[in-house]
């Protein structure tokens, strides 16, 4: 197992040989990520300077014979928050990483001009890359290939706002792959590093390969035998749409309302009839869930894409009371090109409507342009001006804590956690998802802990207690499936049993593992990337959801007039903690730090002790 360390600065890079104490502690993906992170960080480092790395880690699963093994963690301390940051790829980059030898890659540095980075199994280039400066990411990653004159090679690359250091940056792979969350593209853009390039030619380790594929074979056919399968390979996330505003939680105008009366027009029925041409998969899915459309007419006839996804259907769509589907398709194009977050882009121009329709900010404070419920060409228009900073846009680009240091008086009316803007599945009708939200480590993230449609399932009069664990085992299982390197979709959406992953790591290193087990690993990095963001400065009052959720009430559908009750969630939250073993500030207790063996923390939460 090894770990290539690239050091831009300097040009050079070396090999680390990972023992197998490590490996096993940290399993893969987001948990060597989070430790490699937590070793290399200091108190003091601003995330786009040269002293911050980023890890790109895929799991050890990545690549192997199984289904939906094609996911990659992307680690660091985030420009977007301030505080520890992940963000997850799909597709085949990560895969193609392990086949060139490497089981992560650490990346500190900054290249002395705009630079790509070339691995071609053992020989790694660092080459210039100011021919492809300014250009789109899917449009570098054609460049690239073809420059390359290989079809084959694998390519992660920033757009234009990843040069500029937009906060909401991230980065693209394999035509419209993203890692979007907490501006990873930006680090990339901070360090002039435009894209990695990889060519791997090795096969990957594995301990029992007649038992894995033996478990697999059996996973496939159980997977494609799933009443919703052949659904969801023709509709994806995109189903969502009719689930979440059926259920009463789609953001509308702002996370306002959580139902639109529009949905069935940016509906999965709409998107497979009318724009649909194909599917696409990450390594080994039969799932197939991306979902390649055409606008065929209209102003934006031309525009194909991979996507959307729920989450850029919902931000572009009812968020901002569009509802034209080629209108969503474009913006989702246009944060793919620009390499710009779908949800942190959506999320923040529906806040510049509402803050203008209700006269918070000034014709001049946007550039001249009236926004509006519904006007798809100014939701355009901002998103190109996120991409490039300009005006209005310069400011949105510094991301939440940007435009409140601005415009104070937004602060009411912008959903987020930690900086980081929440996620397209409203917290008001529960308490579950709120308190995912809240004690996410990176923000406002649904892929930390979706709740939500258990407790409606349920119902709400059940137990706080029961609540505050269903959403503990949410923030382990699903870490866990990003440490292994797999995708969540095949668990969440057609109830593939979790134990089965564990059989999976155990044909694959040769060392029996339960489920249990593993879990017990995830929960340890659970503490670990807390107490990262401890060190980092963060307290318990960084733990509550956005203050819509307490101060609102719901307008319309089959929830309106509901609020979270604050109490209540004081309540749940005090509950969290006490089960997580964290003391009533949620700091990790000593106790529970040396169970996780993470007794070098013990000296860095001290202090913040002593400091309550």
């Amino acid at each position: 197992m090894k770990v290539l360390h690239v050091d831009l600065s300097e040009c050079k890079t070396h090999v680390e040989e990972v023992d197998e104490e490590f490996a096993l502690k940290y399993i893969g993906g987001r948990g060597w990520g989070a430790r490699l992170v937590w070793e290399h960080m200091k108190k003091d480092t601003d995330p786009l300077s040269p002293e911050n790395i980023i890890v790109i880690a895929p799991g050890p699963l990545s690549g192997l014979y199984l289904p939906s093994a094609g996911k990659t963690s992307i680690c660091s301390i985030s420009p977007t928050t301030g505080i520890y940051g992940d963000s997850n790829i799909g597709g085949m980059f990560g895969v193609e990483l392990r086949q060139a030898g490497f089981d992560a890659m650490v990346i500190k540095g900054k290249a002395p001009e705009l630079s790509y980075l070339w691995i071609d199994d053992d020989d790694i280039q660092l080459k210039s890359a100011e021919k492809y400066a300014g250009m789109g990411s899917i449009e570098t990653e054609h460049q690239l290939r073809e420059d390359i004159g290989d079809e084959t090679v694998k390519v992660a690359s920033i757009g234009p706002a990843g040069e500029k250091m937009v906060k909401m940056a991230c980065i693209t792979a394999d035509w419209g792959r993203n890692a979007g969350r907490t501006g990873m593209g930006a680090i990339l853009g901070s360090k002039n590093l435009k894209a990695i390039a990889i060519r791997g030619t090795r096969d990957l380790p594995v301990a029992d390969l007649k038992r894995l594929t033996g478990i697999s074979d059996k996973a496939f056919k159980k997977l494609s035998q799933h009443n919703l399968f052949e659904f969801w390979q023709r509709q994806g996330l995109m189903s969502v749409i009719d689930y979440a505003n059926t259920a009463g939680i789609i953001p509308t105008h702002n996370f306002k309302d959580t139902h639109f009366e529009e949905a069935d027009k940016i509906n999965g029925d709409v998107m497979e009839l009318e724009y649909k041409i194909g599917d696409t998969a990450c390594f080994g899915c039969p799932m197939a869930c991306g979902n390649v459309n055409l606008v065929k007419d209209g102003k934006y006839a031309g525009t194909v894409i991979e996507g959307p996804e729920y989450e850029t259907a919902a931000m572009f769509g009812s968020n901002v009371g569009v509802s034209d589907f080629s209108a969503i398709l474009r913006a989702n194009y246009l944060c793919d090109e620009y390499g710009i977050d779908t949800i942190t882009a959506g999320s923040l121009i529906s806040v510049m409507i509402e803050a203008y329709e209700k006269d918070l900010v000034t014709l001049e404070d946007l550039d001249g342009m009236a926004l509006n419920w519904g006007d798809d060409e100014s939701v355009m228009e901002m998103i190109r001006k996120i991409a490039f900073r300009e005006g209005v846009g310069d400011t949105l680009a510094e991301g939440v804590y940007g435009v409140i240091e601005r415009w104070p008086q937004l602060a009411p009316i912008i959903n987020h956690v930690k900086g980081l803007d929440q996620s397209a599945y409203d917290a008001r009708v529960a308490i579950t998802m709120a308190l995912g939200y809240a004690t996410s480590d990176i923000g406002a993230h649904h892929a930390r802990a979706w709740p939500v449609a258990k407790e409606l399932e349920m119902g709400c009069n059940w137990d706080l207690n029961e609540k505050a664990d269903l959403v503990i085992y949410h923030q382990t299982v699903r870490p866990l499936f990003d440490m292994l390197g797999v995708c969540r979709l095949p668990w969440i959406e057609l109830g593939f049993d979790e134990n089965t992953y564990a059989e999976f790591f155990s044909a694959a290193v040769g060392i029996e593992y339960t489920l249990e087990e593993l879990l017990k690993l995830s929960n340890d990095v659970y503490n670990l990337t807390r107490a990262i963001n401890i060190r980092l400065g963060l307290t318990r009052d960084d733990d509550r959801p956005p203050e819509r959720v307490f101060n609102d009430p719901i307008k319309t559908g089959p929830h309106a007039g509901k609020v979270l009750n604050r109490d209540e969630f004081t309540e749940i939250l005090d509950i969290y903690y006490q089960r997580r073993g964290w003391d009533i500030d949620g700091i990790p207790t000593d106790e529970t730090l040396k169970a996780s063996g993470l007794e070098d923390a013990i000296e860095y939460m001290e202090p913040k002790r002593k400091a309550e």
